[in-house]
């Protein structure tokens, strides 16, 4: 039987410069902007990997393609949890109204 490896999310597979360590011993501000930090890692990642991929620069285009795609997801899921925190917010003001 084969067993199934943890593809986890960790600093590892991200390339993430400061994930982790620095989020678990913050404060929620702390936390928020190591996580936009992280996106904007990331997109930057991907912005170069399409500037080489359009000039001839890159050999594997899979690689190219998923950072596009991880800057894409990880931005989308950036914007959904901001939708949250202020829906969250918007229902604490009505509370005390």
């Amino acid at each position: 039987m084969t067993q199934i490896k943890d593809i986890g999310l960790g600093k590892q597979m991200l390339d993430l410069p400061e994930a982790g360590q620095a989020r678990r011993n913050s404060g929620f501000k702390e936390y928020l902007k190591a996580c936009i930090e992280d996106v904007d890692h990331l997109q930057k990642k991907a912005d170069l990997a399409a500037r080489e991929l359009a000039v001839g620069k890159v050999e594997n285009v899979h690689q190219a393609m998923i950072a596009m795609e991880k800057a894409d997801v990880s931005f989308r899921l950036m914007v959904e949890a901001r939708n949250r925190i202020v829906r969250a917010y918007q229902e604490i003001m009505k509370m005390q109204a």
